[in-house]
């Protein structure tokens, strides 16, 4: 995600002290008198990234102060990636003690730059594939599992967050069990899919186009989990809204790609249920994002995920109770 945040003096003190001792570190790793970090992204954690040069050749200076972001699981991740053959970035150096990293630069051409209604046909099919080569060879021992316990805590941040904190409506009456009951059905969908390694937020800002085909990043969080929730993350974009015409076909593709073990109306159904959770944890992760850590941009991208809401449950009978709760003037962004 694109960082949009506000700093206090002492904030932006201490960042400014890790990009120096950065600096230092990556500079004693290459055997330099010096480098100069230019700022290259960073995101909605506390991660940040730098491109640094050394006679021509560029990396990529990560800085994850490590009592804020353990590093440990990048590691891994990067690691089974490409011992699956995905073109992750290489991690030329790491102290995970300073939380300081040299990686491959993967420049920056994102797939979101990349990606629209007339290039859309022509990009997917290698997205894709990456999407394959993750469920069918990535390794998952050891991995988390996307259990019930943490879909559920997902789903929480939308009652938690969005309707409780920022739009000041908790649950009334009755709507407590229609909230249990649309859990239930989201989280044993979620359970019944085969369990395969997640990325967790597989979309066109984690994508980067290379010579080596897409560029992996922001792969620490994954998991062993629902082979349907790396697909959904990519299709239910939080830039382009697709039409459902384009959304069905894709998962018509996926069906056949995929180790789905299931008929195509059964993925159908995984995909939507799984956007369901996906997109309900989105809503309430951006509204924490502005009410517990200050940053106050992803409040704008909150209407289209909503807007995704209303649309997958108004195709199952089963949600109309939730569907004219979100529907009522006062839970709407």
């Amino acid at each position: 995600m694109c960082k949009m945040c506000n700093h206090s003096g002492s904030a932006e003190d201490a960042h400014n002290g890790r990009r120096a001792a950065a600096a230092a570190w990556a500079a004693a790793v290459l055997g330099l008198d010096e480098v100069h970090p230019e700022p290259v992204s960073g995101d909605a954690s506390f991660r940040r990234y730098f491109r640094i040069h050394d006679n021509g050749h560029s990396m990529v200076l990560m800085d994850a102060p490590p009592e804020k972001e353990n590093s440990a699981p990048f590691i891994d991740i990067a690691n089974r990636l490409r011992s699956a053959r995905l073109n992750a970035p290489e991690i030329l150096h790491f102290d995970l003690e300073q939380g300081f990293g040299l990686l491959e630069d993967f420049g920056d051409t994102l797939y979101r730059e990349l990606i629209n209604e007339d290039s859309v046909d022509a990009l997917l099919p290698e997205l894709l594939g990456v999407l394959e080569g993750m469920a069918r060879r990535v390794a998952t021992a050891g991995l988390p599992d996307y259990n019930a316990d943490l879909l559920q805590a997902e789903l929480d941040l939308f009652k938690d967050w969005y309707l409780a904190v920022h739009r000041q409506r908790p649950f009334r009456n009755g709507e407590e069990e229609t909230w249990n009951d649309v859990c239930a059905h989201l989280i044993d969908s979620a359970l019944e899919q085969p369990q395969v390694f997640v990325h967790k937020d597989f979309h066109s800002c984690n994508l980067l186009q290379t010579p080596r085909g897409p560029g992996i990043i922001d792969f620490q969080d994954g998991v062993r989990g629902p082979l349907s929730y790396d697909f959904v993350s990519l299709a239910w974009d939080r830039y382009i809204a697709w039409p459902r015409e384009k959304l069905d076909g894709w998962m018509h593709e996926t069906h056949s790609l995929l180790p789905t073990q299931c008929s195509l109306a059964d993925w159908v159904r995984y995909c939507d249920l799984m956007g369901l959770q996906r997109n309900l944890k989105i809503v309430g992760i951006f509204a924490r994002l502005k009410y517990r850590d200050g940053k106050n941009g992803y409040l704008e991208m909150i209407p289209r995920f909503y807007r995704y809401l209303l649309e997958v449950l108004a195709r199952y009978p089963e949600f109309i109770a939730f569907r004219r709760l979100l529907e009522q003037p006062e839970c709407e962004p």
